[in-house]
């Protein structure tokens, strides 16, 4: 047995770079993935709780026709725009962030940016974990009170249950990340087309809806630049770790339709439902869910009501396994550990941070949104602005252990977020901050 572990933990990078995920080189061509699992695998991902949350939070903010609408569109083609030209480079290189990361922090100073963002993405997997068992602790009791939830017996099974869900499908890798994807997207569609339809019923019809929602708009007023910086603030994250996803592309279309269908298909789809939900439902814990009251879905008889619930399983599952894959590839590069070591560590924590993690949703979500998007800056103006060749080189002989022009344009960029005015967009400030710093100083450090 102990022989059995000391193998397991043993690192052998011959074996890891020929193993489907290659965390530790860019991808061969036998190593990309066929467009339709990778495109399903996107919408999986895509179709994340946050989505849910951000539109519910507009929906108690600005009418839902045409502000809604609107601002969710603009806020995800913002961040569409930056997954695609990070997703690109992910393409083009095949080479996952901790990769990228090398080429423009060094050798030795990738492994801050790489081990600083696994653990907000470590934090963000046990969000997933915490929201699975908030779905069954409501959905199994369904007269309990939101201040009992994270208490209860059935939150805390459903949530360990849940962490070890995911860990052991993401034990897999990619492989199995794709045959959970597959068919979960069509049920998940159905459920999420079914709730819009039932909210608009309960609202009277479409008039009767928007009627409700300008009069719930006017209790809590939020400006248009508010309401964009929410939906930009919810997925930027996700835009600055894309090439995890794209590096598998064979084509480019594909690379650039992985951020088309995460962000603006999967997300602008949940905002609106989840929108919807927060405009019809008095239950705003479940509607962030499911995009409806779960009694409201139970009195549609309960086999409707359970499909509905499985439904947002599958979404919470496929959502879990894609998020825990994100800080297990970019830890294994870094420190040179099997993939699968590491799937079990960050697994681990991600369900123990998921036991109450969940209630600081939302202010975990503020931080990611500032201090992750800077990371990325400097990797998008080293390889579009200054030396695109060395990411192609598929070696780091002669890359410098540290890049103090790295560091500073984060921290500027990081700082910058703090002091954006309430007109400016503070995860793109951040993000446009460090670009421009990292131009700077790479110019003055080379003379």
């Amino acid at each position: 047995m102990i022989e059995k572990l000391k193998n397991w933990w043993k690192w052998d990078p011959e074996a890891e770079k020929n193993s489907a995920d290659n965390p530790l080189t860019a991808l061969s061509d036998k190593q990309r993935r066929n467009t339709g699992p990778l495109l399903a695998l996107a919408f999986g991902w895509g179709f994340l709780v946050t989505g849910l949350f951000t539109g519910s939070q507009l929906g108690n903010g600005i009418p839902f026709w045409p502000d809604i609408i609107l601002t969710t569109f603009f806020g995800n083609l913002a961040n569409f725009i930056v997954g695609a030209i990070v997703g690109y480079i992910g393409y083009k290189t095949a080479c996952n962030s901790g990769l990228l990361y090398r080429y423009v922090y060094g050798n030795v100073g990738a492994y801050i940016p790489v081990l600083f963002i696994s653990i907000l993405t470590i934090g963000w997997q046990g969000i997933v974990v915490g929201a699975f068992g908030i779905t069954w602790t409501l959905a199994l009791n369904p007269g309990i009170e939101a201040a009992d939830i994270f208490t209860s017996q059935t939150f805390l099974i459903s949530a360990i249950l849940a962490g070890i869900l995911y860990t052991i499908t993401t034990y897999f890798g990619v492989k199995g990340l794709e045959r959970i994807s597959i068919p979960s997207v069509a049920i998940l569609v159905l459920v999420g087309i079914y709730a819009i339809y039932l909210n608009i019923i309960q609202a009277g019809g479409f008039s009767g809806f928007q009627a409700l929602s300008t009069a719930l708009a006017a209790q809590n007023q939020m400006t248009t630049i508010e309401a964009i910086n929410i939906v930009i603030g919810s997925w930027i994250v996700g835009a600055v770790v894309m090439p995890e996803y794209t590096r598998f592309a064979k084509k480019g279309w594909v690379a650039i339709a992985i951020p088309f269908i995460v962000l603006i298909i999967a997300q602008w789809f949940l905002q609106i439902l989840g929108a919807l939900g927060g405009v019809v439902s008095s239950n705003s814990l479940f509607s962030a869910f499911l995009g409806i009251d779960l009694n409201i879905l139970m009195q549609q008889g309960i086999i409707i009501g359970w499909i509905g619930i499985i439904g947002m399983s599958l979404a919470l599952w496929t959502t879990g396994d894609a998020n825990l894959y994100l800080p297990v590839i970019q830890t294994s590069s870094i420190l040179k550990r099997p993939k699968n070591v590491m799937t079990v560590i960050c697994g681990i924590l991600g369900t123990i941070l998921g036991l109450g993690l969940y209630q600081y949703f939302l202010g975990f979500l503020g931080l990611l949104a500032s201090l992750v998007p800077p990371l990325i800056g400097p990797v998008i103006v080293e390889y579009y602005a200054i030396n695109k060749n060395k990411f192609h080189s598929r070696s780091f002989e002669g890359i410098a252990s540290w890049n103090p022009s790295a560091f500073i344009s984060y921290i500027a960029g990081a700082t910058s977020t703090y002091y954006s005015p309430n007109f400016i967009m503070p995860a793109i400030t951040g993000l446009i901050t460090s670009m421009i710093v990292y131009w700077i100083a790479r110019k003055i450090l080379t003379r």
